[in-house]
């Protein structure tokens, strides 16, 4: 079971290449700060614009940097069923605990489709899968009945669930266990997330400010209500601050800002605009990340 605070890695780019180096050190980073697990090659990691190769040496990299400390679930998620079964077998291979595998977007499949997607993967690669249901960038609903299907595979162990409806960690879990790993894939509503009966979830505010987040995840999990809402409350206006354009953008001028990779991204994303850009600094600001 996953549980707590888990970063959804930026992938740092300088001249238009993967700035190893960064990586290395934003890793290193949020181990030392607390943070409970690592998502590399995600969407806040850009994986619609890694080639193959990139993104399988991310993962790499980050899975020899973690070195065992903390869990490593890499990306492994196509609307290609036999490219996710490529990188997923490649996760494997390179030693990640799980594989977080994203609804096929663009081609639209019906439950039938999507199940039948996950199960190919659930049979052809030997690793923990987590499930990424997100409608707004995917177009398409994992319902719960499926995911409970689904369930029933061996390998599939877990949701990112990003649907932003707080009653679908309730229903999941009646329909299909406790022990079905819910990870929330929106900040903003992690704790509410938890509270219906969610383990953890996979952050981009993490990114810049790990050591919050983790304390925040800490506090629920020793029950300390009261310093949870006012870890809560004081990184709220960061959450809503790094999705004022398309993330990754925001997030990635952030860890300009403090220093820990360039804001580079890589096209159809472009730089964010002067009043996010102030949006995003005022944030950071006035929650004591940016001094």
């Amino acid at each position: 079971m996953f549980k707590g605070s888990f970063v959804a890695l930026i992938t740092p780019f300088k001249d238009g290449a993967l700035d190893e180096d960064a990586f290395r050190t934003l890793v290193d980073r949020q181990i030392a700060e607390g943070t409970h697990g690592l998502v590399p090659c995600g969407t806040t990691g850009e994986s619609p614009t890694l080639s193959h190769d990139e993104h399988m040496r991310v993962t790499e990299i980050c899975i020899e940097v973690a070195n065992g400390r903390v869990p490593v679930i890499a990306g492994a998620g196509s609307n290609s069923t036999i490219e996710a079964i490529s990188l997923a077998a490649h996760a494997k291979s390179a030693g990640a605990d799980a594989v977080l595998v994203v609804t096929p977007y663009y081609n639209k499949p019906t439950q039938a489709g999507l199940y039948e997607h996950f199960k190919a993967i659930n049979d052809a690669a030997d690793i923990p899968i987590i499930i990424y249901n997100i409608p707004p960038r995917s177009v398409v609903d994992m319902t719960v009945a499926t995911m409970a299907r689904l369930a029933e595979l061996p390998n599939i162990a877990g949701v990112k669930d990003a649907t932003s409806d707080l009653a679908r960690p309730i229903l999941t879990a009646i329909e299909i266990g406790p022990d079905f790993c819910q990870l929330s894939g929106e900040d903003g509503t992690a704790i509410p997330f938890l509270s219906a009966g969610g383990h953890g979830c996979i952050s981009v505010t993490a990114n810049i400010a790990p050591k919050l987040c983790a304390e925040m995840h800490n506090a629920w999990a020793a029950g300390d209500l009261t310093a949870c809402m006012a870890l809560q409350s004081r990184l709220m206006p960061v959450h809503s601050a790094l999705f004022a354009e398309t993330s990754p953008g925001p997030v990635k001028y952030a860890a300009g800002l403090l220093g820990l990779c360039s804001a580079e991204t890589r096209l159809p994303l472009t730089e964010i605009a002067d009043q996010s850009k102030a949006r995003v600094k005022d944030a950071l600001s006035g929650a004591g990340i940016l001094t």
